[in-house]
């Protein structure tokens, strides 16, 4: 019996090579050499799909990327042949072709192994795609239960219809993902266009960043944004999203090019000293993870309340409570909850703790890592529909980072696809998606798994 965990992270040691910790569990449980567990580990790197396994093989969990460390767990979960295997959210942090590539390798694992596999997940579509059964849980009961094409198609119980409502499309609009009543109506506001000849809110141009043994983790990145436009970053696990986004934010350095925001030049300014410039309170992020990015000896209101004394320096008064009260009601969280610490609330809750710590100070530009990628799908429409309407509020520019094309389809103006550190397609976000230019784009397309998916791809 193995598990895969949600939080790979949080699974793996810290301070061991990851090739140590695949050969540890097959040591554990296998009768083989150290050599013969080395070089099985070498294949199953491979076989989920982690580029020069040799090489990462000396590798350490926080020098990999989220879905890179999801890959690892899933290798060491399949590294001893398991008769039943517990998938606790698997691909969480994976993009859909990698997704579409780990799933099918689980399935074929399963047909070939007679292995008994357990998915736990948000994901409606990637149920209906790979369950045979699917069962519905509520506050610890089961609610529902049947083959997806029967409980996806016509819903019983009043929560599993909510669950179908709430999951994006390929036609959805953000308004309408949550049944009425179950969130405030979101007041659907136009921004208006810029004018012509308006400069930039940010203009990146042939951005580069090499790491210490020379590989290019971003190539010649060039894009420009205006105010209140959302621009979306999709593409595989390792393709440079992240540290794209991280650059623009100033949290790193790019090795060549130039960062223009609001026509101020802030790429030689090192990521160190940028707290200090009067531009940090304009560009914030809101992590793909509260449970790493939130202090867990703060509470919720030292958590929205720390950029505003740092960032502002507004005193703690009355004053810096009315602020924070004010950012915690725009997100929707009760008053009474601020007392709290992260881990006595739910991922809803933290995720608004999080988008609230990153409104304070008012910015006009949002880098968004996977905002959504741990919640399930009705808190997750909750949350963009938030987004929404807090960008079209304050005329907020957004980065969005994510896997979910629906998702990006949704919130986003325009589209930029990476691969491998390159731009390889950008465009208004409906038409990419509908008339994708590359193979690379329609392939990304066509792993997306949706809810009326009637492929049932692992064997009774």
């Amino acid at each position: 019996m193995a598990m895969i965990f949600q939080n790979p992270r949080g699974a793996l040691n810290p301070i061991r090579a990851i090739g140590a910790q695949i050969a540890d569990a097959i040591l554990a449980h296998r009768r083989i050499s150290r050599q013969e567990a080395r070089a099985e580990a070498v294949r199953l790197l491979r076989a989920v799909q982690i580029r020069d396994p040799e090489r990462r093989m000396s590798s350490y969990p926080h020098e990999l990327s989220g879905g890179m460390c999801q890959r690892v767990m899933i290798a060491i979960a399949i590294s001893c042949h398991p008769s039943l295997l517990i998938a606790d959210e698997p691909t969480t942090g994976l993009d859909v072709t990698t997704q579409k590539v780990v799933m099918d390798l689980l399935a074929r694992i399963a047909a070939e192994r007679g292995m008994a596999t357990i998915l736990i997940t948000h994901d409606l579509g990637l149920a209906a795609r790979y369950c045979r059964r699917v069962v519905v849980m509520e506050q610890g009961r089961l609610v529902e239960e049947a083959d997806p094409l029967t409980l996806f198609r016509s819903p019983r119980h009043p929560y599993t219809k909510r669950l179908v409502a709430a999951s994006p499309t390929a036609s959805s609009r953000v308004e309408d993902l949550v049944p009425e009543g179950e969130v405030r109506p979101v007041q659907v506001r136009e921004l208006p266009p810029p004018s012509p000849g308006t400069p930039p809110l940010l203009d990146v141009q042939r951005v580069v960043k090499r790491f210490d043994d020379g590989a290019a983790a971003v190539a010649d990145f060039s894009m420009t944004m205006q105010a209140g436009e959302s621009v979306g970053l999709v593409g595989e696990s390792g393709s440079g999203k992240s540290t794209t986004s991280r650059m623009i934010c100033r949290l790193i350095d790019p090795t060549e090019g130039e960062i223009l925001f609001d026509g101020y030049s802030i790429a030689k300014v090192p990521a160190r000293d940028f707290n200090r410039s009067p531009l940090r309170k304009d560009i914030q992020i809101v992590f793909q993870d509260p449970n790493e990015s939130l202090n867990p000896r703060f509470t919720a209101f030292d958590c929205i309340a720390h950029p505003i004394l740092r960032l502002l320096g507004m005193r703690a008064g009355d004053a810096l409570r009315r602020r924070v009260e004010e950012c915690a009601h725009r997100v929707g969280l009760p008053k009474e909850l601020l007392s709290r610490f992260p881990h006595q609330l739910s991922g809803g809750q933290k995720a608004r703790v999080g988008i609230a710590r990153a409104i304070a100070c008012r910015p006009r530009l949002l880098v968004l890592d996977e905002p959504t990628a741990a919640l399930d799908v009705s808190v997750q429409a909750v949350v963009l529909q938030l987004l929404d309407r807090l960008r079209r509020e304050d005329n907020l520019a957004f980065l969005f980072v994510s896997h979910d094309l629906n998702v990006v389809r949704m919130m986003c103006d325009r589209t930029i696809v990476l691969r491998e550190g390159g731009i390889v397609e950008q465009g208004e976000s409906r038409a990419l998606f509908t008339n994708p230019q590359t193979d690379y784009t329609r392939e990304l397309v066509d792993a997306v798994p949706h809810i009326d998916a009637s492929a049932v791809l692992v064997p009774a």
